[in-house]
């Protein structure tokens, strides 16, 4: 068996047919996110192919590589994703793989590579399993969905509705409403927001598979998700809402109305994003009938370095996140894209 870097046409062809062909597979291996990352952050790739004599592909694993002003030089599988990571059957396969990848890590002076299991793998790399990815099993028609509710949940979308909002679902012809909620929510949470081309570029790679969809008050749009959907099951990778008209429940209204589309498309499962075990957004998550399933997110460190805290929970973060929060939305608007590609 040979490792070797995806080159051309030929392996691209090759690399779809073996992700599409795995049933473990995540719409994130395949080869057009590649594109994204590509074209809108710059970022390099390096998408190992594990090949037996012949050309045959037994794995797979696409590596991000990010060199960050603020946190150095690391390799992400996959970044700014919620999955990734070595795709593979055989441990032997898997193994090589990895072998491969830490090689590449060592060579470009990487500091740690990250990937993002949905399963556990074989290795002696350390992981981490503090983040669920919450899912909701959905019945063929909304209704019996709807009855399951509690009934505090069920008031709650019902109060959205008398309210005269509507619930848009589309394409790109949404994209300004979606991304003004957005850009403003991420403004509160402390957090920089991706760039507006970002979310174009995903909507235009991904005619058939990627939907918005707007909640809206009189023309005003107070919640957006991102809907992006692969073989059976719908996720909602991006979702906000305007904390500004929070007790209007818009939230509750869009969740309602996806999952309402969710069921009508013939969707089995709806993927709420992962979320850490009995916070907010997991308990939020939690109401709607969605289960926690585990998360294997694995490290390689350089020099026996501990496992970075490249995220919000970090207490070091604190102080910027709460600067963050007070800038005026132009300002981070502007400045937010520039930081939020070094953060996988």
């Amino acid at each position: 068996m040979n490792v070797v870097l995806l080159k051309d046409s030929h392996d691209e062809a090759m690399w779809d047919h073996f992700v599409l062909g795995h049933p473990q597979a995540s719409g994130y291996h395949t080869l057009a996110w590649r594109g994204i990352i590509s074209k809108v952050f710059g970022h390099r790739t390096y998408y190992l192919m594990a090949r037996e004599e012949g050309g045959t592909i037994q794995g797979v694993l696409p590596l991000v590589l990010t060199k960050s002003p603020m946190f150095g030089c690391f390799l992400t599988s996959m970044a700014f994703f919620n999955y990734g990571g070595v795709l593979a059957d055989r441990a032997d396969v898997r193994l090589a793989l990895l072998a491969a990848a830490e090689k590449i890590a060592k060579d470009i002076g990487a500091a740690h590579i990250e990937l993002r299991q949905a399963e556990p793998l074989e290795t002696d790399w350390p992981v981490r399993s503090r983040k669920v990815s919450m899912r909701l099993a959905l019945p063929q028609d909304y209704e019996t969905l709807l009855k399951a509710y509690p009934s505090k949940l069920r008031s709650q979308i019902k109060r959205a509705q008398k309210e005269g909002m509507d619930v848009r679902v589309g394409g790109e012809e949404l994209l300004e409403d979606y991304y003004r909620v957005f850009a403003r929510c991420m403004r509160d949470l402390g957090t920089p927001v991706y760039e507006k081309r970002f979310f174009r570029s995903i909507v235009e790679t991904f005619p058939k598979e990627v939907r918005l969809s707007v909640v809206s008050l009189k023309g005003t749009p107070l919640a957006s998700g991102l809907l992006y959907g692969f073989r059976s099951t719908l996720e909602i990778p991006w979702a906000a809402s305007d904390k500004r008209f929070s007790r209007l429940a818009p939230n509750m209204l869009l969740y309602g109305a996806v999952l309402e589309f969710a069921c009508r498309e013939g969707f089995k499962e709806f993927d709420f994003g992962r979320s850490s075990a009995d916070s907010g957004t997991y308990r939020f998550k939690q109401q709607w009938g969605a289960e926690p399933r585990p998360l294997y997110w694995y490290y390689w460190m350089a020099g026996g370095q501990s496992i970075p805290e490249l995220n919000p929970d970090n207490p070091k973060f604190k102080a910027a996140i709460y600067v963050w929060q007070h800038l005026p939305l132009p300002v981070t608007n502007l400045i937010g894209p520039h930081i939020v590609k070094y953060l996988p």
